[in-house]
């Protein structure tokens, strides 16, 4: 099969597609064909080493999370999932860019026939963060929340659960943005200098919670708007969480397939809008991920193996 390796440490030039062997589920696992598979910020951190003292990298390594696909074989003491079934879920062994993956049955959720490959294939990281960045800073209903990086894959679903849940949201995005925000029930806000000054003006008053998906200053911006530190959550700037008693509840906080079924019930249902930014092929790994550091898509990107 094919799948993405990279061999070293470095930018996006070090990623390949390369042949690999075909692998095999064991107990309790099954061998999916992954249909489309989500890329991530996180993934691009880990493959430059600068999260190597936290998620070292062995080489050749391979990367990707999320994946939906069709189970193409199961491994014994499966439960649950059966050779043909529709799928999305995850996996912890950076292996899901890729034309087969080997998961877990307990990391997987059917996928709803309503909701689309692309979506089910790019849900896991990005919502559970969501997920768990909401449930941090707890919004009721009258609240006002932030969120910093409101368009992008992590806060396009925050700005929508912490809606769900009564409060008033106010995102940061750049204008190219602010429509779909507001056809979302967002108070749309642009960053950039004096982005506090507008927030504020925005609110109409006091600000109760501040989501940050972002970094560069935002848990600071939190702080000048005299939001409590237990209702500060950011999921990039640990350093800045830990100077001032913030919160940093991310992917790892809700990383279960629970979370990632009912993420998926509330998409089929059109409750959840998980946008689209851009798909690729495999055999152009690179390409995607220029798309992604480029960091002005709006939602998701996904690769179609």
């Amino acid at each position: 099969m094919r799948a993405v390796r990279f061999h070293g440490y470095g930018g996006i030039e070090v990623l390949r597609v390369e042949e690999v062997a075909r692998p095999t589920p064991g107990p309790g696992q099954v061998l999916v064909e992954v249909r489309a598979a989500g890329i991530q910020p996180g993934e691009v951190m880990i493959r430059e080493g600068a999260r190597h003292g936290r998620w070292p990298a062995t080489f050749p390594s391979g990367q990707g999370s999320d994946l939906a696909g069709v189970v193409v074989e199961a491994g014994p003491e499966v439960r649950g999932f059966a050779v043909g079934d529709e799928v999305l879920g995850f996996t912890h062994n950076r292996a899901s860019h890729a034309e087969l993956v080997v998961v877990e049955d307990v990391n997987l959720v059917s996928r709803p026939q309503e909701l689309a490959w692309d979506v089910a294939g790019s849900l896991y990281v990005a919502g559970t963060t969501a997920y768990a960045t909401v449930f941090a800073v707890d919004p009721q209903p009258g609240d006002t929340v932030v969120v910093s990086g409101a368009a992008g894959g992590v806060g396009s679903l925050a700005v929508q659960l912490a809606r769900r849940r009564g409060a008033t949201v106010i995102g940061l995005a750049s204008e190219r943005n602010h429509a779909w925000l507001a056809e979302h029930g967002i108070v749309p806000v642009a960053y950039g200098p004096d982005a506090a000054e507008r927030v504020r003006q925005a609110a109409g008053g006091s600000v109760d919670a501040f989501i940050d998906t972002f970094g560069d200053g935002y848990v600071e911006m939190a702080v000048e708007l005299g939001v409590r530190p237990e209702r500060i959550n950011t999921i990039r700037d640990w350093s800045a969480a830990a100077g001032v008693g913030a919160r940093t509840y991310g992917e790892g906080s809700a990383a279960c397939a629970v979370v990632l079924g009912e993420l998926a019930r509330l998409a089929a249902r059109g409750e959840l809008d998980v946008p689209i930014a851009g798909t690729y092929p495999l055999e152009r790994v690179q390409d995607a991920f220029r798309d992604l550091e480029g960091q002005h898509a709006q939602g998701k990107i996904v690769l179609r193996p």
